[in-house]
């Protein structure tokens, strides 16, 4: 029988770990041996109850094990959205189920990423990780630029674990910059909210422009690599992702992986016309 990973298509392993575990852990094997650091999220979907809950905890459970098996763990993190353990369904569970998660990364020497999928989601989430952080303060969370609210709780988290997205285009004007040119403004307020503060900030986006000047922010506040990290999508811009490595940067990799993994691409694409590249698979080459 093939590997899982054999199964997606062709073009789609350019985006995607694989299909299980096993599959993401190859995939960050081989980026870590090229000495990226790996985000890895299992994508199954948002679980509409306790039972597709608890497969998801499961499943990012059986991962963590295997990062800590192989000796990934201190490279390697998971990102958990807060509607794959059961926010849907009910906010203490989805507490619970992200408080388990907390204690078994720290046990295996690595941290979880807290995500809100929606903005109406977003004072759940940090409701959450308020909780989860008085007992695994080491927690992250994921805010993104785009919402109006960004700048408010990128103050409020600065000098702590803070992976800083851009934002897609799917929210509505109502909560969220939907021009890209104050989108991009408000991501070089935030990333300098995070950067005057303590704590090691991950800065993700696949524009070069922001790359470029995170990494200029970064430098004119004092921060020497390690001490901020700049995220790409696996599969995405990949010439650039290789060139900062090299020029000195820690450079991490998200990669998706699971049934629902395309479903994510809309968490990737900064600007609507990112969808068609991704779907052609000319992003890398850009």
């Amino acid at each position: 029988m093939k590997p899982p990973r054999a199964l997606l298509p062709s073009a789609a392993r350019r985006f995607a770990a694989g299909l299980t575990g096993s599959d993401a852990v190859a995939t960050a094997t081989s980026l870590v041996d090229l000495g990226f650091r790996v985000t890895l999220e299992h994508c199954a979907g948002p679980s509409a109850d306790r039972e597709s809950a608890e497969s998801s905890v499961q499943a990012d459970l059986e991962l963590l094990d295997l990062l800590h098996a192989t000796g990934l763990a201190c490279d390697t993190d998971v990102a958990v959205p807060l509607s794959a353990v059961g926010l849907l369904v009910d906010e203490r569970l989805a507490l619970d189920n992200a408080s388990r998660l907390a204690a078994a990364a720290a046990q295996c020497g690595t941290t979880v990423t807290l995500e809100a999928d929606d903005h109406v989601d977003v004072d759940a989430l940090l409701r959450v990780l308020g909780e989860v952080r008085r007992e695994w303060p080491g927690t992250a969370v994921a805010v993104r630029a785009a919402l109006l609210r960004a700048e408010e709780d990128c103050a409020a988290l600065a000098g702590s674990r803070v992976r800083l997205d851009r934002g897609g285009p799917r929210e509505p004007g109502s909560v969220a910059r939907t021009d890209p040119h104050a989108a991009d403004l408000a991501y070089v307020r935030c990333l300098n909210l995070l950067l005057e503060a303590d704590g090691a900030p991950v800065f993700a986006t696949h524009d070069p422009r922001l790359l470029e000047i995170a990494g200029e922010r970064a430098r004119w506040f004092g921060r020497d690599p390690g001490e901020y990290e700049l995220q790409l999508p696996l599969g995405v811009r990949t010439a650039e992702r290789d060139r900062l490595a090299a020029a000195g940067d820690v450079v991490r990799v998200r990669a998706p992986y699971g049934p629902a993994w395309a479903d994510r691409l809309d968490r990737v694409v900064e600007r609507p016309a990112d969808v068609a590249l991704l779907l052609r698979g000319l992003v890398g080459r850009a």
